[in-house]
């Protein structure tokens, strides 16, 4: 068995079972004018792991693993948008309305588009979430499970929430799950170190934690 150096010790890689999951890098989240930004957050901090990300997919594509891309959207009608989520708080844009980029987070506007650079290719899973974990009202846990998956890498945005709940949801599901540090980002940067230590706390309760570098060389030469 190869091992990967993570914290809070080393993860036991079991290639066969191995796939990447990359969570809700869109445009909306990443770009000026995006729903990101109309929050008032840096959205350059999200364009900024882009070429991590783009290195860590790479990586599972040349050794013939699994990619799988989610999305953060709702139905156009937004029959799968709650109110409370809708209506919370005093933003600028609120999901379903019109911005910059077409409406918001609303499947097959151009904002809720994954970033160019990461964009799926042909024979990618792509799964369209209406929460913020990827398993709720989605076919995730039969795609896994079809493909045999044990282990999940996860990157993407952001951090505390998409894909730590998602991560809890794997972990419940008794997934081994491994987040890549460099390739996860946050717009709150004390909101990344907090859920990192969450993940990784009492044994790596959710999860281990791992650089680019160690995971795309650990399946290399798995």
């Amino acid at each position: 068995m190869v091992e990967i150096k993570a914290e809070p010790f080393a993860f036991p890689l079991r290639r066969d079972k191995l796939a990447l999951i990359v969570i809700d890098m869109q445009r909306d989240f990443a770009e000026a004018g995006g729903f990101g930004a109309s929050l008032g957050n840096d959205v350059s901090r999200i364009t900024r792991i882009v070429p991590d990300v783009k290195r860590l997919i790479a990586g599972f594509r040349e050794a013939g693993l699994p990619v799988i891309h989610t999305m953060e959207c709702h139905r156009p009608d937004l029959s799968d948008l709650p109110p409370a989520k809708r209506n919370r708080g005093s933003p600028a844009l609120r999901i379903g309305d019109e911005g910059p980029m077409g409406r918001v987070l609303i499947s097959g506007e151009p904002g809720t588009a994954i970033l160019p650079d990461l964009a799926p290719i042909d024979g990618e899973v792509v799964i369209e979430k209406p929460g913020k974990g990827a398993f709720y009202a989605t076919p995730l846990g039969d795609i896994l499970k079809d493909l045999g998956i044990e282990q999940v890498v996860f990157a993407g945005v952001t951090t505390e929430v998409c894909v730590q709940t998602t991560m809890r949801e794997a972990n419940d599901r008794g997934y081994e799950c491994l987040l890549a540090e460099e390739a996860t980002e946050s717009y709150f940067p004390e909101f990344k170190r907090a859920a990192i230590a969450m993940i990784t706390a009492q044994g790596a309760i959710v999860g281990w934690v791992a650089s680019v570098n160690a995971i795309v060389e650990g399946i290399a030469h798995a």
